[in-house]
């Protein structure tokens, strides 16, 4: 089990474990236990009612949040031709084909989101296995693979999320720095509950949204009244 420093100890006692706290009152108290020195990642957990182990059920996407996250995001693309200028003009930080995939084949993975052209797949795919476990293997459902490769690499650049379930049937994003004002941050975290609300599989039964709990970088888990 990981060591806590003082500081964790110190601010997880002035989160009440047995209550859900309302978003205002929860961003209030974000604030005031996210204590580090640098401008923290304000991140929410979503526990949802499906099973990860089927596919059906998998709850994945990507979305823009209206006030973003507060940091631009290091884009790659696996594109040709005019495809590939796009991307380029559009502020990919590196743009290939076949000597890209080779180059992440190798060890390089200096960046935060891929994005591919559809007729790339037949390359990238052999990536599935370096990019799967990092959670940045292109897929249509996230929205990076696309005909519109310039245009997705914008909108990640600024700071449009990816997401996924994970093995435990949790969703976790960024959604905003302490430095936002909390009408900002309770806008991005209110916004992202809806549209995972929104995304639920026709085939998840019973309750859907299990809990919510936002956290700065160092700080605790604050549980959400969100339903």
């Amino acid at each position: 089990m990981a060591r806590r420093s003082k500081r964790f100890a110190s601010a997880s006692k002035l989160v009440d474990r047995r209550r859900q706290y309302d978003l205002a009152d929860a961003i209030a108290l974000l604030k005031e236990v996210a204590t580090a020195r640098f401008d923290e990642t304000i991140e929410l957990a979503v526990r949802l009612g499906v099973d990860p182990k089927k596919s059906d059920q998998m709850v994945r996407g990507s979305v823009s949040l209206p006030n973003g996250i507060g940091k631009s995001l290091r884009v790659i693309a696996f594109a040709e031709g005019e495809q590939a200028a796009a991307a380029e003009e559009a502020g990919a930080i590196e743009v290939g084909g076949e000597d890209l995939v080779k180059k992440v084949q190798d060890g390089w993975l200096d960046f935060d989101v891929a994005i591919a052209a559809p007729a790339m797949m037949r390359f990238v795919g052999r990536l599935g296995r370096v990019l799967g476990p990092q959670g940045k293997m292109p897929s249509p459902k996230s929205g990076t693979v696309t005909e519109n490769v310039g245009t997705a690499v914008r909108e990640f650049a600024a700071g449009k999320i990816e997401y996924r379930t994970d093995a435990g049937a949790n969703v976790h994003v960024a959604v905003g720095r302490k430095s936002f004002d909390p009408a900002r941050l309770g806008e991005n975290i209110q916004f992202f509950v809806d549209h995972v609300r929104a995304s639920r599989p026709p085939t998840a039964k019973g309750a859907f949204i299990l809990g919510v709990t936002v956290s700065s970088t160092m700080g605790p888990g604050i549980p959400l009244a969100i339903r």
